[in-house]
């Protein structure tokens, strides 16, 4: 990464005590910016707790993968963002180095708001094509115009189904369960996608979300699939840290789950958005955070390793 383009995160602390990123495979990379929230913001924080939450990961194995990260994966820090700048600039800087990260290494992503996964979408997408997207939220985000604003962390997806970035039909929601608008609220559907609200998901565990994982992989077979993972999708009781927070939403325990069950997709990038530690209890949404980053790499380091071994 070229000089400047990235700073250090707060005490100087890593992902799971990483290395900085070289020519690692994997890659974890910082967004500190919440220009675009429209209820609570903090999330620009969001990178540096989730990466101090993350040391408490880096001395063992995953328990379901059997695996760790550490020695394939390095920390670019984060990028040097300005948050007062108009929201398509800072998106510009987003993409642009997104896609010198992508092209050299697998990434994810610490936001930040979700504002930010249209960028990284748009860095995908001019690697892989048309994606399939597997998207965790409580809310739908396809807003045409969220409180009057026609672009921010309520319209992405929207937008990224209108810009042709992601492939409807290959489109996943899941814990979705806030008040909107049906237009809004059942776009994906509406375009031959697939929701899973957190109403769908109550009491659902073990043989119940298999088979969701089950019918998610046979939707999005093996095209290349990007995931964002919102933490409000979460219960407030587990993140209360977020700044749009919905109650009765998803155990961490589901959301773990569904993340080891949908490792074998062909998974390009992952973001993980809306951490706010402001409003945050006992580190409980900045501890899951890091669990399901650290859960997503180890899937994938598992998936992958005979071939980083050849």
């Amino acid at each position: 990464m070229a000089i400047g383009e990235f700073a250090y995160a707060m005490n100087g602390n890593r992902f799971l005590a990483a290395p900085e990123l070289v020519d690692q495979p994997f890659a974890v990379l910082g967004i500190p910016f919440d220009g675009a929230v429209t209820n609570r913001p903090g999330a620009r924080f969001g990178p540096a707790e989730i990466r101090r939450a993350s040391l408490m990961l880096c001395d063992g194995l995953h328990p379901w993968f059997g695996v760790s990260p550490l020695g394939l994966l390095g920390d670019a820090l984060d990028m040097r963002l300005p948050n007062a700048s108009p929201l398509a600039e800072v998106r510009a800087i987003i993409e642009s180095r997104a896609a010198a990260a992508m092209a050299r290494h697998h990434c994810v992503f610490l936001g930040g708001d979700h504002s930010v996964t249209l960028p990284l979408l748009r860095a995908a997408h001019a690697l892989h094509g048309p994606l399939a997207l597997v998207h965790f939220d409580a809310h739908c985000d396809t807003w045409s115009s969220h409180f009057d604003e026609p672009s921010g962390h309520g319209t992405w997806t929207y937008e990224a189904i209108q810009q042709g970035l992601i492939s409807a039909p290959h489109t996943v929601q899941i814990g979705l369960r806030s008040a909107g608008e049906r237009a809004a609220r059942e776009y994906v559907r509406d375009q031959g996608g697939a929701i899973y609200t957190a109403r769908d998901l109550r009491g659902k565990d073990g043989d119940g979300l298999d088979l969701i994982v089950h019918a998610i992989r046979e939707r999005i077979g093996e095209r290349p699939c990007y995931l964002t993972l919102d933490i409000d999708c979460l219960d407030p009781a587990f993140a209360p840290g977020t700044g749009t927070p919905e109650p009765a939403g998803m155990s961490s325990s589901q959301v773990m789950t569904l993340l080891e069950g949908l490792s074998g997709l062909n998974m390009v990038a992952m973001d993980c958005v809306e951490v706010a530690p402001a409003y945050d209890h006992a580190e409980l949404t900045s501890q899951a955070a890091a669990a399901f980053v650290w859960t997503y790499l180890c899937g994938q380091v598992a998936k992958r390793q005979p071939d980083l071994q050849d």
